[in-house]
This record gives C-alpha cells, structure tokens and sequence, in this order.
C-alpha cells in the first residue's frame, strides 16, 4: 500500500456526509502546494473500505479487478478524481454564494446517467430499499456512490448548510449542524485551535502587530 493508503486510514471524516467526505480528500487545498491524500486506484479503494461505503468483501473484488484491469482501474481512478474536483467546485461556490460551475455539474450528471442505472428497489423486512446490482467488479462503483450521495445532498434541505472551513488554505467543506449554525472550522482541533493560537499570539505581541 502507498503512503497515501496510510494517510486514508488517518483521514478525519469531517463532511458529515461521503461526497463531502470525498471532496475533502486534497489536504490544504487551497494552498500553492496541495497535498493529494488519494493517489492511485487501490488509495480509492483503501478509502471507500475505510469510510464504510463499500463492505470487505467488496473492495476486496474491486481490487481483484483493478489486478486484472489496470488500464480500466486507472481510467476508474482519473473519473473519480475529476467528480471529486468538480464537486469541491459545486459545493466552494455554493457555500460562498457564487455561481456554479456548469461543467463541475454535468460532469456529476454523467457519472449519475451511468451509475443509476445500476439501482434496483428490493423488497427487504417489510418494505422497499435501494441496492445496487450488476457491480460486483465495478471499477467505477466508489465514485457512483459518492455521485449518488452528492445528488441526494444537492437536492435537499440540508443544501444551505454546506459550508467551507474558515481556517487558511484548508478548503475542507462540511454541514454545519451546529445549533445556532455558527460552525466555521472542519474541526476545532485542527484549524479552530489554529486560529485560537494565532489570535492569541497576536494579542500578546500588542496592536501593531495584530494589525500588521
């Protein structure tokens, strides 16, 4: 496993949902030097297992099919990371309240023209629920899963409450549940302890600084 499959591991899951989860896997995206978290196809994979979206059993055939295929599991992985950006895209303008990128948008409606094609309801303990069928070695199934969530999100109430981190060069994005929806960092101890830090070095360095 690569660097980054130990990194997957280590990885908070802040969004409070998987296509925000999923966006949020370029750590300090908004810097000059980003840092790629998912770095092939079995780093995909590694974090699909590791967020709980697919069972053992299933990556453990996803990466009997990437070892089969690699040429198709390397265009798997390009496709998921170009839905990854153009979701980060979405999501940014959204919360900050600016147009959206209509490319970013058909990009996600072209994964969803696929994978939804893959969804059947089944009767299950005395009612109905949606299930996958036919992707027992889908290359591509991590990525219709984070499009399936991503178009739920978009779709719903909850939209208005996807917000950005306020923390320098983080860009992780999140919904913010808060009580009075006054959330404004991934995670308190991260970027929010940060920003408490730097506050307070200010102050004891006096006005000047601060202002500097």
């Amino acid at each position: 496993m690569s660097k980054a499959g130990h990194e997957v591991k280590n990885l908070k899951q802040v969004g409070g949902v998987v296509c925000l989860d999923f966006a949020n896997t370029v750590n300090h995206r908004r810097a000059e030097e980003y840092e790629e978290v998912l770095r092939d196809y079995e780093d995909l994979v590694a974090w699909s297992g590791h967020t709980g979206i697919l069972t053992k059993r299933q990556t453990e055939a996803l990466l009997r099919g990437a070892s089969r295929k690699p040429a198709e599991a390397k265009r798997a992985y390009t496709r998921a990371i170009e839905l990854r950006e153009g979701l980060y895209r979405t999501f940014s303008a959204w919360s900050r309240g600016h147009p959206v990128d209509l490319t970013a948008l058909a990009c996600l409606n072209a994964v969803l023209s696929t994978a939804l094609g893959h969804l059947r309801l089944e009767s299950r303990n005395g009612g109905f629920a949606w299930a996958w069928h036919g992707v027992e070695e889908e290359l591509n199934l991590p990525a219709w899963i984070v499009a399936r969530s991503a178009a739920k999100l978009l779709s719903s109430d909850r939209l208005p409450s996807v917000h950005e981190c306020a923390g320098d060069n983080c860009g992780w994005l999140f919904l913010d549940v808060s009580r009075n929806h006054s959330r404004r960092w991934c995670d308190m101890a991260d970027c929010g302890n940060r920003a408490k830090a730097r506050r307070h070095n200010a102050r004891k360095r006096g006005p000047t600084a601060a202002n500097g």
